[in-house]
């Protein structure tokens, strides 16, 4: 686990049910501002973890629909400022007028990254439909559940941050990302994805949250074609998930789970 990602705390622990009191240690998730830069142009300052921000830079600009694909970014620099940290994208300059057209207009105080747009138009623009299919089942969803926790070190330390994984069609889980945000942890794994050359269309996202439309919008414009995550949706979710042919389960169990959607029939 990365120095980065969760400090010590001194703290005192109480018992309910027992009479034994005392003084240890708890990690902390840590969460800092983070100014995005696109171009030399502020686009959004966002809530999170401090680690994996090249992949985040990545997946970022990805899931905004500013890159079509990793390469054409021509390079990310990370520097500290002000108790948070600065990440700089730099594209190539055909791309300035599609960034500043679409770039914030004020600080985002959540991490849905809504804050700034101008319009529910803009909000609920058309999602390109999913075209890819995979073969899985209940056993591949059962199997990524059941390799979750060991690649949440700093979940398992601190008990407060979001893991997002992509699984093979059979459930093995080939990477996965954390963060105190869900869309952070989204972001950061679609852009491990792009760095590692591992198409998001082979497999399904797993993540521990609940399932927002947002978490939705990055899976869809990623093109991976299943989202499974561990809690509820929300009608707005499922409606968009119909929209874009994917492929939504939620409240995935060790035993059970609910499919909302599978309009391609990804599920056997």
């Amino acid at each position: 686990m990365s120095m980065l990602s969760s400090r010590r705390y001194a703290i005192r622990q109480i018992r309910f049910t027992d009479i034994r009191d005392g003084d240890t240690h708890r990690d902390v998730p840590i969460e800092v501002p983070i100014a995005i830069e696109v171009c030399g142009i502020k686009y959004a300052v966002m809530m999170a973890t401090p680690s994996d921000l090249r992949d985040y830079a990545v997946g970022f600009v990805l899931s905004e629909g500013l890159v079509r694909q990793a390469a054409q970014i021509r390079d990310i620099t990370v520097l500290p400022a002000n108790g948070g940290r600065i990440v700089r994208i730099s594209l190539p300059p055909e791309q300035a007028s599609q960034v500043c057209a679409r770039a914030r207009t004020r600080m985002s105080e959540s991490s849905c990254g809504l804050c700034g747009m101008e319009s529910i138009e803009q909000i609920l623009r058309p999602l390109p439909p999913i075209t890819a299919r995979i073969q899985t089942d209940h056993r591949a969803i059962t199997r990524a559940l059941s390799m979750l926790e060991a690649h949440q070190p700093l979940g398992r330390a601190t008990g407060a941050t979001h893991v997002a994984a992509m699984c093979s069609s059979d459930g093995c889980i080939l990477q996965a990302r954390e963060d105190v945000g869900r869309h952070n942890a989204l972001d950061k794994l679609i852009g491990a994805l792009a760095m590692t050359r591992i198409d998001p269309s082979s497999g399904f996202f797993l993540l521990s949250a609940r399932c927002s439309y947002e978490l939705v919008e990055k899976t869809v414009q990623a093109g991976c074609p299943m989202l499974v995550t561990v809690s509820a949706p929300t009608t707005l979710a499922i409606d968009r998930a119909l929209e874009a042919n994917l492929t939504l389960v939620a409240l995935a169990r060790p035993d059970s789970a609910m499919i909302l959607c599978d309009p391609q029939q990804n599920i056997a």
